[in-house]
């Protein structure tokens, strides 16, 4: 363990509750760890996909094949359960050498004004940067974020896509929010540095010794050399890039030759496969409505569909996407996908307000109290038991190319992705 240092990070640990299917989700996390290599001493209690030690043989199989079917379905279509377990279960759930070159140094480490938030219609915001990011961080978001990070691991059975190989040397999350997948690569990766950023300084004060946080804005130039990471991540940003083709270079730039760079974005409009989700249903109004305030706000939220042509444009090969479909809701039949979408309705739902708030107010120059009324029907409709919902959940690769190598002759796909 190493404690708080001097050069620009912040040093990290957060301890967090199990999951209990019986109960109404609070800050559940899942990690995918391979239990022969989760030796970290950090003092978080990670909370494995699948138990080993608590599971007999059969108990075991039954469980790895419905993790199976839940990344099938995910994928393809998923299976609605129209019985009793849906109706018990919906009444659980009713209730950034990374930094800038500015003399002034916007890369910072904990500094007082740093630790100042702005606050705003009862909601406080980063300071450093201000007005940058449109949604809130407080106690209750950083909730939101780590139930995020264990919907996306119990859906994906995985913390990445990209084939980073076992020795990764270099990894940077961009927009590392509570540091939580920070942390579990770095479990996974013992001998690898992973260097975590956000706006806002939210992260635990103990971390693993290979893992630092630093206050950054991944949108000022960074003052790592080029071709330096072998990996960068990027997860739930789409609300916070204003100039993705930049970003895209800045990327490519700071990557080693044969690097991966891996997006995993939820586009935040509601899709559905059977017709029960009627145009005009409020919770499609609702997305509508954030869509365009972020617009206002200079943020394109639809920028998910085309992150790939992007990375192409950029000059990444080997661009793939996988699509998710991430349920609202405990309608799926499959029990991981259940609760997974009991989950994303939580995190949705409780988020209403937070996300609301910033491009509604900011953006649309609504009243507070005129979105007050607007969410409580929203709150209502979410609940529909009857509506099928889903949002796509893209999980896009893309490699730096390798002096002298052929790209054009054959294309390699991370294991089960598809050129996009």
């Amino acid at each position: 363990m190493t404690s708080p240092s001097n050069d620009s990070a912040i040093s990290i640990a957060r301890t967090l509750a199990g999951t209990n299917p019986g109960k109404q989700p609070s800050r559940p996390t899942s990690t995918i760890n391979d239990p022969q290599r989760s030796k970290s001493n950090s003092p978080r209690t990670p909370v494995h996909i699948s138990q080993h030690h608590e599971l007999s043989v059969a108990e075991q199989a039954a469980l790895d094949l419905e993790n199976s079917a839940a990344v099938e379905q995910a994928q393809n279509e998923i299976d609605i359960d129209s019985g009793a377990d849906a109706r018990s279960m919906s009444s659980l759930g009713s209730e950034s050498g990374y930094g800038s070159d500015t003399q002034g140094s916007s890369s910072t480490s904990l500094s007082s004004s740093v630790r100042d938030y702005a606050f705003e219609h009862g909601h406080r915001y980063h300071k450093f940067r201000e007005g940058t990011y449109n949604f809130p961080n407080e106690e209750s978001e950083q909730e939101r974020e780590d139930m995020k990070h264990a919907m996306m691991v119990n859906l994906c059975q995985k913390l990445h896509f990209a084939p980073l190989g076992d020795n990764p040397q270099h990894i940077l999350d961009m927009g590392t929010g509570t540091g939580i997948w920070a942390i579990e690569m770095g479990d996974l990766y013992p001998g690898a540095n992973v260097l975590g950023v956000d706006l806002s300084p939210i992260q635990p004060e103990w971390v693993p010794p290979n893992v630092r946080f630093m206050v950054d804005d991944v949108e000022s130039p960074w003052l790592r050399p080029r071709n330096h990471f072998d990996y960068i991540h990027g997860r739930h940003t789409v609300m916070a890039i204003r100039d993705w083709p930049k970003l895209m270079r800045r990327v490519l730039d700071h990557l080693k030759p044969g690097g991966w760079f891996e997006l995993q974005e939820i586009h935040h409009y509601p899709q559905c496969h059977d017709g029960s989700m009627p145009p005009d249903h409020p919770v499609t109004q609702y997305w509508a409505y954030i869509i365009e305030g972020l617009a206002q706000l200079g943020v394109n939220f639809n920028a998910t569909l085309l992150l790939a042509d992007m990375m192409r444009e950029a000059g990444f090969v080997n661009v793939t996407t996988r699509i998710f479909h991430v349920p609202i809701g405990v309608w799926p039949r499959n029990k991981v996908l259940k609760m997974v979408g009991l989950y994303w309705r939580t995190i949705l739902i409780d988020g209403l307000d937070p996300i609301a708030t910033g491009p509604m107010t900011r953006g649309l120059k609504w009243k507070k109290e005129e979105v007050d009324v607007w969410l409580a029907h929203v709150r209502k409709a979410y609940m529909d038991s009857w509506v099928h919902a889903h949002m796509p959940l893209h999980v896009i690769c893309a490699q730096k190319p390798e002096a002298g190598v052929d790209y054009s002759a054959e294309s390699y796909a991370p294991e089960g992705m598809a050129d996009s």
